[in-house]
């Protein structure tokens, strides 16, 4: 089994993209995140163990400031967050209510965790890209979490912009989104993606050395041996 060093190592030159195309194929059509986006362009690619948070919405003797004092609190479960994680955070696709401002994404940043995903929104935008942890959200609202939302648990199933992700299921997000890889499938990922990249990065060369499309993407018979004989002197 692939340690989490090599899965990052490995899968920091996959795009969602390709990772999509991957999962098709073994069967799995629904690992994109619906309304996980960049919050901020440029953000790269970030690879890390999904740490879940649950939303239901709010319920008013629940959803009040005073519950950001409980002990099942989004406080207490940043404060459990593992180094190196990414923090997936289901809301519902709620919009008008922020789930996490800027202090808390300041103590996420100081925790080393590695970014935050969420069909929901953020709020204080400014003050968030300044702590300088990579967000996928749907954007921003002032409200706090508690005016939509009410918080329950973590390290747990949920579902996140239509997608099921359990804890330490792989989440690689970059420009296209944050797509899930389920943890019993990642060392399958691990030995097909780099190939794929390969292989694309091969065919976009004949694309721009003026090749048509058809038999090549995706390859005939002809075209594979001309990329295996291409692979064979690359590697010389």
């Amino acid at each position: 089994m692939a340690t989490d060093a090599q899965i990052k190592d490995i899968l920091s030159g996959v795009t969602t993209a390709t990772l999509t195309t991957i999962l098709l194929k073994k069967g799995l059509r629904n690992v994109w995140m619906r309304g996980a986006l960049p919050l901020k362009p440029g953000q790269g690619r970030i690879i890390g163990r999904a740490f879940t948070l649950r939303f239901v919405p709010a319920r008013e003797d629940l959803a009040t400031p005073e519950s950001w004092s409980s002990p099942k609190s989004t406080r207490a479960a940043i404060e459990a967050m593992p180094e190196g994680c990414i923090a997936v955070v289901d809301a519902m696709g709620i919009q008008d209510a922020g789930i996490f401002g800027d202090i808390l994404c300041a103590r996420m940043a100081k925790k080393n965790v590695a970014a935050l995903v969420t069909d929901g929104v953020v709020r204080d935008r400014d003050g968030v890209l300044g702590t300088e942890l990579p967000v996928w959200c749907s954007g921003a609202a002032a409200p706090p979490s508690v005016a939509g939302l009410t918080f329950v648990d973590w390290d747990q199933p949920v579902g996140c912009g239509g997608v099921a992700v359990f804890p330490n299921d792989v989440i690689v997000a970059d420009n296209d989104g944050a797509v899930v890889i389920p943890a019993a499938f990642i060392d399958d990922i691990l030995e097909l993606a780099p190939e794929q990249e390969r292989l694309e990065g091969w065919i976009m060369q004949q694309v721009n050395e003026g090749a048509a499309l058809p038999g090549l993407y995706p390859a005939n018979a002809e075209n594979k041996a001309r990329y295996e004989a291409w692979k064979a002197q690359s590697s010389k």
